[in-house]
């Protein structure tokens, strides 16, 4: 039966947050972003192990101190992009995984990621031929700039969708995928539509947004608080 691994790729440092730390390693409820992203992962028991991959001269993550569980492990091979980051972390995992087990790659910033997504995902997906990932359908109305910041055209939104993570594909279909796109695509799901595939997408939230500029992060922050209030009571 296929498992199911996760790589976390975080080589990133994160220049549009405006901040002196990587986006990865900020504060969020009294513990780094990165603590928070694990989490979900750590406790959902169909997950097999845990891959974080930051970049070889990474000088935060020991001052981070975070606590790992024993299925997860770091590795110090982050690339110059996402793609080389994500198909470096499959190399270092090829004598450990089979070609059909399933691969979810997940973004560090995103601490959001709920565990009932989690779970959909896997379900929806384990026995897809293909592989796919969580998105959210627009629902807003789009404009495209000139290079003057001024409206240009108004694009139709139907049938499009706002990419999320994770992105679960096969080991083996994911590994060649990656290799054969080089670094082109800004996720999984481009690089195996680029060997003309069609990944399949599972309905995302909202609060599995992306931590990009400092309101997204006092956003997410909002939200988890006020989960964790709704727990105690």
């Amino acid at each position: 039966m296929a498992k199911f691994h996760v790589i976390i790729p975080a080589a990133g440092a994160g220049s549009r947050m405006g901040a002196e730390l990587p986006k990865q390693y900020l504060p969020l409820l009294g513990k780094p972003v990165i603590q928070h992203t694990l989490a979900v992962f750590d406790t959902n028991p169909r997950i097999n192990s845990i891959t974080l991959v930051i970049s070889s001269d990474d000088t935060f993550w020991d001052a981070a101190d975070l606590n790992l569980s024993a299925k997860t492990q770091v590795l110090y091979c982050g690339g110059a992009t996402r793609a080389a980051t994500v198909l470096n972390g499959l190399r270092a995992l090829q004598d450990n995984i089979d070609p059909d087990d399933w691969i979810l790659v997940h973004d560090a910033v995103r601490p959001g990621l709920s565990a009932a997504k989690l779970s959909l995902l896997l379900e929806a997906l384990e026995t897809d031929p293909v592989g796919g990932l969580l998105a959210i359908p627009l629902s807003d109305t789009l404009k495209r700039a000139d290079r003057g910041q001024r409206v240009m055209s108004t694009e139709p939104r139907d049938g499009l969708w706002q990419a999320q993570t994770p992105q679960m594909f096969r080991y083996g279909l994911l590994s060649e995928a990656l290799l054969q796109a080089g670094d082109t695509p800004t996720d999984e799901a481009q690089a195996i539509e680029a060997l003309g595939f069609k990944p399949k997408l599972v309905a995302g939230e909202l609060r599995n947004l992306k931590i990009t500029y400092p309101q997204d992060l006092a956003l997410v922050e909002a939200m988890l608080a006020a989960d964790m209030k709704e727990n105690r009571q």
